[in-house]
């Protein structure tokens, strides 16, 4: 035996996967329970119909998919498959959908995933059923198919019994036990197990079982329509499960699969249908399993006339049984993964479904016995992401229908999200309403991406018009926002950047020991760093701004930096971190006249010699207290402005009072990202993630190896030589042809890479695209293609930064 005591609380998918991957890396004083009999344990594996579509826009779905795909492909019991592997098909019938199944033709490319565009005779050929004349084209993937959930159970319980972990059928859970902020132990029907960590993969029920340790978790089951036909004619003698590609019509929310002589339907057309988890019926009391509901005819009719449209085969059959099952949804797609931030060794394996079951078990399993996961960037996944706002069962409850009803939509890389809005504004919403600001969400924050009262400012400049897709959530107003702040100065709202405060008499050198830069420097330093993984993976950029000798303040990326600092406190105390965002804001002011905007309304020196590049300090901006920092992310000279939220607003007007006169303009997103491009700044979660390190991201400059110990430290050390891909800057001549991310870069006819951060460059007059890249590639001059939609634009490999590489109008 080997290992900590861990208790798995579910035996389904992910729960079978976890513990036959963990005890494959040697933890085998392993438990596992359910509820339910094994291996059909009556959750909503039982009932899953096992199509695995690995097109997804997330590239960490999309390997998780895959990861599955490979290893459902090598089990079997008893001689039968887990996994049949009949490929996947997606069909378009509006030109709006063949434009959406290129792009995902693109995201498979862009993730290395074999995939073919099919016109509308080949998709035919490989599903017979398709009537020909409904269809456009469509796009296939041979590696898809149908996952065999129960056997897969079954087979993996049948490997990790094998190695001594141990499953209890029929034992449900009635409490975690917990001692000093650790779990000690489960309590079950049966009695109590003694545990070090306990992982709920209780999928369904998964909020109940978190509530038993005070957690919050952001999941809501609905009910999906799944039905099953009687004998189709047209597949009389199929002896065959499944011959024909899964199937998906996404314009009707629909998707099929074969079962013998009849069809299997899915539906998410339908009204949302949500269930508590606490009103979910016991095993005993259900009378067929409790992740199954009575199906509801009347929801399903408008899918069976549409089925019977794009399959004229099934009108000459009947829908003979259906379910309504339960599915677990989240607030924005992606599971729920990682340790409660409360209670030590309670962790969360949640919202997972078939598709990426046997990868996430293999995640959460390396992020257990190695103490960070190697396969997969898992920040998108993290359960500690949120915000506290996003845990509100009302939010929770909104977003997760809304993420039901939009499972086929096509969304737009821009697109707003739905109610509730608005959450978070900042003090200034109501002068930004008045300026005609055309918001869209960040962190929960209404945030400006321009503003309709600077209309006037596109006269006369040449901003051109992006394609239509680019096109949707901009205004040439953008073009002008970006133009005017290199011409004269801008005001930004940076409220929505996250805020932490460090402070205590060990605050420097906990920061030291998390931080790849030099912290303990004099009071009004301010320190561009990483935050690294153990493996030397980026975590999290960083600004931190020495107020006090024991005061700091960090610019964070967003609820998963204060987690980490939590995480990483001394135990005596000389620490403290809390998020301070909610009762402060920021204001940008940047460009080459904002000295002549700040330096008449202080008695402080804003001269170059006053406040230098990268430093900070307090002052007073006519009545208003500020922390002011010289940094910015535009490429201009300027300050970010820091007051606390109940004098903002006043701020705003002192600022814009003064800005205005000289030709100032207020500004919106939009001009920041292209601003930001241009000057080659990065942006965690998009450019770099925790699969990346420093010296491929581009940023190895953050790194001070001369420094003593830190997080990852040892690992950049062994990976600094060995740099294999780039974050490169792409150059595109084509002003329409303007890229928006994950679109796949190809040498020849190879993808080789793909787009990350993508905007045009308003004062370069280029399009601008970062890629990852193989080493050999990110020259200079190096010729590429990226492919977007059903285009092949040309793209030229270019010295970085492409705006002031001598620096000098930031530290002028």
């Amino acid at each position: 035996m080997a290992g900590p005591r861990v208790v798995i609380i579910g035996a389904g998918v992910v729960g079978a996967a976890l513990a036959d991957e963990i005890s494959a890396r040697g933890w085998t004083e392993v438990t596992v329970v359910d509820q339910g009999p094994l291996p059909a344990t009556c959750g909503s594996s039982s009932h899953a119909p096992g199509l695995v579509f690995q097109t997804n826009a997330s590239k960490t779905m999309t390997e998780l998919a895959r990861y599955t795909v490979e290893k459902f492909s090598s089990l079997e019991v008893d001689g039968k498959p887990c996994f049949l592997q009949v490929g996947g098909l997606e069909v378009a019938t509006s030109p709006e959908r063949l434009a959406e199944i290129q792009r995902r033709h693109g995201w498979l490319a862009s993730w290395g995933i074999d995939s073919r565009l099919l016109n509308a005779d080949e998709c035919v050929e490989r599903h017979p059923l398709v009537d020909r004349d409904k269809i456009l084209g469509g796009l296939f993937v041979p590696t898809d198919g149908l996952a065999k959930a129960v056997l897969a159970v079954e087979a993996q319980i049948r490997r990790a019994t094998e190695r001594g972990v141990r499953f209890l059928a029929r034992h449900e859970v009635l409490d975690i036990r917990q001692s000093e902020g650790r779990v000690t132990g489960v309590v079950t029907d049966h009695g109590e197990i003694d545990a070090d960590i306990v992982v709920c993969c209780a999928g369904i029920w998964g909020p109940k079982i978190a509530r038993m340790v005070g957690m919050n978790l952001p999941l809501t089951p609905l009910a999906h329509q799944l039905a099953w036909t009687g004998p189709v004619p047209a597949l009389a003698g199929q002896t065959e499960e499944a011959v024909r590609p899964i199937l998906r019509h996404q314009d009707a929310d629909l998707y099929y699969r074969d079962r013998y002589d009849g069809i299997g339907i899915g539906y998410y057309g339908h009204r949302p249908m949500p269930v508590s988890a606490d009103d979910i019926l016991s095993v005993d009391e259900a009378e067929e399993m409790p992740s199954v509901l009575k199906f509801t005819e009347e929801d399903f009719e408008p899918a069976w006339t549409e089925t019977q449209s794009l399959l004229p085969a099934t009108q000459e059959a009947k829908v003979e049984e259906g379910i309504n099952g339960l599915f677990s949804f989240t607030t924005d797609g992606y599971p729920l993964l990682g340790e409660s931030p409360q209670v030590k060794g309670f962790w969360v394996a949640e919202a997972v479904w078939v598709t990426h079951s046997a990868g996430v078990g293999r995640a959460v399993a390396e992020w257990l016995v190695d103490g960070y996961c190697s396969s997969f960037d898992l920040h998108e996944c993290d359960v500690n992401r949120f915000e506290p706002h996003q845990l509100s069962p009302e939010y929770v409850l909104a977003r997760d229908c809304q993420n039901f009803v939009e499972v086929y939509d096509i969304l737009h890389p821009l697109q707003p999200s739905g109610d509730p809005r608005p959450i978070r504004t900042s003090p200034f919403y109501a002068r930004q309403q008045a300026h005609g600001a055309f918001f869209l969400e960040a962190n929960g924050w209404e945030r400006p991406q321009w503003y309709e009262a600077n209309a006037p400012l596109v006269e006369g400049r040449n901003i051109p018009t992006p394609n239509d897709w680019a096109a949707r959530y901009w205004s040439p107003i953008v073009g002008a926002e970006a133009q005017a702040t290199r011409e004269s100065v801008a005001l930004y709202d940076m409220t929505a950047l996250k805020r932490l405060e460090v402070t205590g008499p060990g605050a420097a050198a906990f920061l030291e020991r998390l931080c790849t830069g030099k912290i303990d420097k004099s009071v009004g330093s301010v320190t561009y760093t990483l935050l690294l993984d153990h493996d030397g993976g980026i975590r999290s950029d960083v600004t931190v701004a020495r107020l006090a000798r024991d005061r700091f303040q960090v610019g964070a990326n967003g609820n998963l930096d204060l987690d980490w600092f939590s995480r990483h406190l001394p135990a005596d105390g000389t620490v403290q971190v809390r998020d301070i965002t909610a009762g402060t804001c920021c204001i940008g002011l940047w460009g080459p006249l904002a000295r002549e905007v700040l330096q008449p309304l202080a008695e402080e020196d804003f001269s170059n010699e006053g406040l230098k590049y990268f430093r900070a300090k307090h002052a007073y901006i006519g009545a208003v207290p500020v922390t002011a920092m010289r940094l910015s992310y535009v490429g201009e000279l300027g300050w970010e402005l820091y007051t606390t939220a109940d004098q903002g607003l006043k701020l705003w007007d002192t600022l814009w009072a003064a800005a205005q006169p000289l030709g100032g303009v207020i500004a919106g997103r939009g001009a920041f990202n292209s601003l930001r491009l241009e000057k080659g700044y990065r942006s965690f979660g998009t450019d770099m993630t925790y699969e990346h390190d420093p010296y491929e991201a581009g940023v190895g400059f953050a790194v001070k190896l001369d420094k003593d110990d830190f997080i990852g430290k040892a690992a950049l050390q062994r990976r600094k030589a060995d740099v294999r891909r780039r974050l490169t800057c792409l150059t595109i001549d084509d002003p329409r042809a303007v890229v928006l991310g994950k679109e796949p870069v190809y040498d020849g006819e190879h993808a080789v890479g793909y787009v990350t951060s993508a905007a045009y460059g308003y004062t370069v007059g280029k399009g601008i695209a970062y890629a990852w890249l193989p080493a050999g590639l990110a020259e200079p001059g190096t010729r590429l293609h990226i492919g977007y939609f059903d285009q092949r634009i040309e793209a030229v490999v270019a010295e970085e930064p492409l705006f002031d590489p001598t620096m000098s109008r930031l530290r002028g």
